[in-house]
């Protein structure tokens, strides 16, 4: 009790979503002017898309294993040490004219990417009261909208004034700054954060509700990933000259996602129901996936608000129907949901991408549009799922 209300003097939390921002505009910040490093290093747009790929592979299996760190080491120290890590490496990256070493560095940077990001969600959940929490973990998830699209937008920006290694330049110093910001983190706090078990989670996943509540979510981010690690391209392809601030500005309809996570109980009110809300999202996700087939800029460029809502929409609401369905075993149910969605994303960034390569982006966009009408099956067979359980529920009740 004594150290919640030590912590409570200072609170760390602006110091937190300041990390997280920080963070995700360094998982992102690549992903705009991949065509830059195309051009520079002579790469396929399959080579160059590997710099967001590999610093997104790791957060595919975080959850099974940073959990087990934090069971070992201080989380302060964690943290602390994965920021500075990722800081540091972001001032070599700059400096950096090898392919390969730029490769190996974006890889070793996303290994401790999820060390971050894990460590700061539990101390969310450590310094906020139960009434505090809901709204905290709101701001948070609003810091990682908000830091994946200022990533991808001053990337582009600065790239067109300085060059693109002046951003990463930048992305050191802030974390570098961060690092200093978390210096009084309570490093005896208790963050009370399961060891998995994998049993449990094969168990979870033997369950036809969370299986294709997560295949569902797979879908949603393979789709989003693929589209957006590509975009860059078709863009370039539409109109060589086009400059990276005008590839930045077009991930604007990211902003989307602060929107419709303020706004998730009045969606699913409005629909009556978890699974009708995500179905609308994923019918208006696949509108603006559809519209990106008309190659012109203002056009995508509205199309992109379309779709980011429609997977906003789908996501913020996967995430909370899947602690509505978890009798105990949250912790599991999420990290679970939470592995899907990366590994979902990470093959979503390369894999769609040999159809790009050899049919272009317009049966790249049909093959993403299949993906979604999968998607739209998952949940289908998620609602049949859960009033089939629920009505056996009823039938062993007393």
């Amino acid at each position: 009790m004594y150290l919640l209300n030590k912590m409570r003097l200072y609170s760390p939390l602006p110091a937190i979503y300041f990390c997280t921002v920080v963070t995700f505009c360094s998982l992102y910040a690549a992903q705009p002017i991949q065509p830059v490093f195309q051009q520079e290093f002579g790469l396929t747009s399959l080579q160059a898309i590997l710099f967001t790929t590999l610093m997104m592979m790791p957060l595919g299996i975080a959850p099974l294993f940073y959990g087990i760190l934090l069971e070992s080491f201080s989380a302060r120290l964690l943290v602390r040490s994965a920021i500075l890590i990722l800081g540091l490496l972001e001032f070599v990256f700059c400096i950096t004219d090898s392919y390969l070493l730029l490769l190996s560095i974006r890889g070793v940077q996303g290994m401790v990417i999820p060390a971050i990001l894990t460590s700061l969600v539990s101390y969310i959940s450590f310094t906020s009261t139960a009434e505090q929490m809901q709204a905290a973990i709101a701001r948070y998830i609003a810091a990682t909208i908000i830091g994946g699209f200022l990533g991808r937008l001053l990337s582009g920006f600065f790239t067109d004034l300085f060059g693109w290694r002046f951003f990463f330049f930048v992305l050191g110093v802030l974390l570098v700054w961060g690092f200093y910001l978390l210096r009084r983190l309570e490093k005896d706090a208790n963050l009370q954060y399961s060891k998995p078990n994998l049993g449990e989670a094969l168990g979870i996943m033997r369950q036809a509700r969370y299986f294709w509540l997560y295949s569902a979510i797979f879908c949603v981010f393979f789709v989003f990933a693929g589209a957006l690690n590509f975009l860059p391209f078709a863009l370039k392809s539409i109109n060589p000259a086009f400059r990276e601030t005008g590839i930045g500005i077009m991930y604007s309809g990211y902003v989307m996602g602060v929107v419709v996570s303020l706004n998730v109980r009045r969606i699913i009110r409005f629909f009556g129901s978890e699974t009708r809300a995500v179905s609308a999202g994923i019918l208006l996700y696949g509108v603006g996936a559809a519209g990106f087939m008309i190659t012109n800029y203002q056009s995508m460029f509205l199309c992109m608000f379309v779709f980011c809502t429609g997977m906003f929409t789908a996501h913020s609401i996967l995430s909370g129907y899947v602690n509505t369905l978890s009798q105990g075993k949250k912790g599991i149910a999420n990290g679970l949901y939470i592995s899907f969605y990366y590994m979902g994303g990470t093959i979503g960034s390369f894999a769609p991408g040999i159809i790009y390569s050899y049919f272009g982006w317009q049966v790249f966009l049909g093959n993403l549009l299949l993906v979604l009408c999968f998607c739209l099956f998952c949940v289908f067979r998620l609602q049949q799922s859960v009033a089939n359980f629920q009505e056996e529920q009823l039938t062993l009740s007393p």
